[in-house]
């Protein structure tokens, strides 16, 4: 801001010149104290200027509405929803969002500070407020094979822009505990700048996250219960309480919420479908889904405006007040929510659920490393086998509505030959993560229970965190056939039934994201949808954004990565066959 800026700011709160804008007789929420009062709201380029009697060049009556911030996402990647940066601004100013906080580590995973520059830029100049954390764990773990790795040297010119905020999710714990020469660096030079540094304390004890927060790691999402949240807040955490397609841990850590300490708790999705987010919401549905709980209106806002705000010292959002970004909702309904109008900076940029004045976007060309990344060699029957000496099989077992797996030992079913065939009535069916990056002909296999299909097989390139190709399916015939879809699509998801391809959604960028509207990107998911029902997949779950966690090694219990199953808990990897005591086994 100038000096020139300054001076008509001071003088439209002043009340000596006219502001803006002004809004009339609206119940303004008042995220500092938690009530509701009323006033004239002053706005000035793009501010609040100020709250009392003001006279404006234009008005904007606001009877029977509340005034309320908008939303901000404290913690959310951007390539879960599969469509670029500006696609994501649309749908989010819609459910009233104008600000999130993004870690790019999806894409630095394929494509490293090439990909990260990419979102950066992509997100620029936009009626939007997008800031960022630097992915701390590219690779995951040394336990598998990304498309990079980011170095702490690599972060260190990140920094320089304003709108990267700090180091997101560290999520290798044993990098920090056991003082790992880079990790240490990258938690340093965010300490030495005054960044913030999100945390990802999955399964962490008590005196672990002591680990986390003398390191000066002050947040986690990865709460399940209501024990593990009192704890965080406990230590000093700020509660980042997660809403996603796959993690909905709200209902389950409500319950810790109290006047006292929901000043330190805000809300995040993570990871959330872009299907899921045109039908339910985005943070919206977060605040009304609290409300529903019986939390009270105006904390289920603070906690998705000022808390948010404070958490990552976003000293200009979060709140109806001078000085604050005039980014505000007029809601028709306070308990349910109900988004009649969206202004960013003073700028109605949605009314009765229709997007106005969003700019034309010329995206830029995009490298060409971002577009051809899913590389690897030819699939045969012989990489998909399953050989046995005994059957009894360390299973990946899905958790509903979770990124936790349990790992369970069962009986399995063999051929003639000795090897893993498909069993319907356990629900047994093979899994495949492929190294897709640099051709080193990895291919990890496993077994997993819950998916629910019934044949056919389902492939996805989003395969958190290191996106190599990962591949269900009830028959070898149709996993290969998959694989050959999406390296001819490079990268995406793809459902294939009796060497058909039933449905397909091309994600070129990165195999994370589209090139398309975010319109077309939803018509081809019903698509998608539609094709799953055929295959007799689980229908109380996506299938496909659960698929993407089950290769994701830093989530408790047990996943696949391209160079086998992994188990969390012991930090290693283990085999498929089992040589457990009878007694642990489960019989089908």
């Amino acid at each position: 801001m100038n000096k020139n800026l300054l001076k008509r700011r001071i003088d439209v709160a002043a009340g000596s010149t006219p502001a803006d804008c002004v809004i009339k007789n609206g119940q303004i929420i008042d995220v500092f104290n938690g009530d509701i009062y009323t006033g004239d709201i002053a706005i000035v380029d793009g501010f609040f200027a100020g709250i009392g009697r003001y006279e404006g060049i234009s008005e904007i009556d606001a009877a029977g509405k509340f005034v309320c911030p908008t939303f901000i996402d404290g913690h959310v990647h951007i390539e879960s929803s599969m469509v670029r940066p500006s696609e994501l601004a649309k749908i989010l100013l819609l459910h009233g969002v104008t600000s999130i906080v993004a870690d790019p580590h999806e894409i630095a995973n394929v494509s490293g500070k090439k990909g990260m520059e990419y979102m950066i830029e992509q997100s620029d100049q936009l009626p939007f407020d997008f800031y960022f954390m630097m992915p701390s764990c590219v690779p995951a773990t040394e336990f598998e094979h990304s498309g990079a790795v980011l170095r702490s040297e690599d972060l260190i010119p990140f920094y320089q822009n304003p709108r990267v905020l700090g180091l997101a999710e560290v999520m290798n714990f044993p990098a920090v505990s056991h003082n790992e020469e880079d990790m240490l660096k990258k938690i340093y030079d965010a300490n030495r700048l005054g960044k913030s540094i999100d945390g990802h304390a999955a399964g962490l004890s008590e005196q672990q996250l002591n680990v986390y927060m003398s390191a000066g790691i002050k947040t986690d999402h990865e709460c399940t219960t209501a024990e593990e949240a009192k704890e965080r807040l406990r230590k000093g955490m700020y509660l980042m309480i997660r809403e996603g397609t796959v993690a909905k841990d709200l209902i389950n850590l409500i319950p810790v919420i109290n006047e006292k300490n929901s000043r330190r708790c805000l809300f995040v999705t993570d990871d959330r479908h872009l299907d899921d987010i045109v039908s339910e919401g985005s943070i919206d549905h977060n605040v009304r889904l609290s409300i529903e709980t019986g939390v009270p209106p105006i904390t289920a806002i603070q906690m998705a405006t000022i808390n948010a705000a404070e958490c990552f010292g976003l000293k200009e959002h979060g709140a109806i007040a001078p000085g604050y970004k005039a980014d505000f909702l007029l809601l028709d309904d306070l308990d349910s929510v109900i988004i009649h109008s969206v202004f960013k900076e003073g700028k109605l940029m949605v009314q009765n659920n229709r997007l106005l004045n969003f700019p034309d976007i010329k995206e830029q060309v995009i490298d060409d490393r971002l577009k051809h990344s899913v590389q690897f060699h030819e699939i045969t029957e012989n990489d998909l086998a399953i050989p046995f000496k005994n059957k009894f099989a360390n299973i990946i077992e899905i958790t509903p509505h979770s990124l936790i797996t349990k790992h369970s030992i069962e009986t399995v079913t063999l051929n003639l030959d000795g090897l893993f065939q498909f069993s319907e009535h356990v629900d047994h069916i093979k899994l495949a993560v492929i190294e897709r990056h640099h051709l080193t002909k990895q291919v990890g296999l496993g077994i997993v229970k819950g998916l629910g299909l019934k044949s056919g097989a389902i492939a996805t390139t989003v395969a958190h965190d290191s996106h190599n190709l990962i591949i269900a399916g009830t028959n070898d015939q149709d996993m290969l056939m998959a694989a050959k879809e999406i390296k001819k699509m490079q990268g995406g998801l793809t459902v294939i039934q009796n060497g058909e391809i039933l449905a397909s959604l091309p994600l070129p960028i990165a195999g994370l994201m589209s090139e398309c509207n975010y319109m077309d990107v939803v018509h081809s998911l019903k698509k998608i949808d539609g094709a799953l029902l055929k295959l007799g997949a689980n229908r109380h779950f996506n299938p496909f954004l659960t698929l993407a966690f089950l290769a994701l090694p830093v989530i408790p219990e047990i996943k696949l990565t391209d160079q086998g199953l992994f188990s969390v808990s012991e930090f290693r990897h283990i085999p498929i066959e089992a040589s457990k005591p009878v007694d642990k086994i489960r019989a089908p």
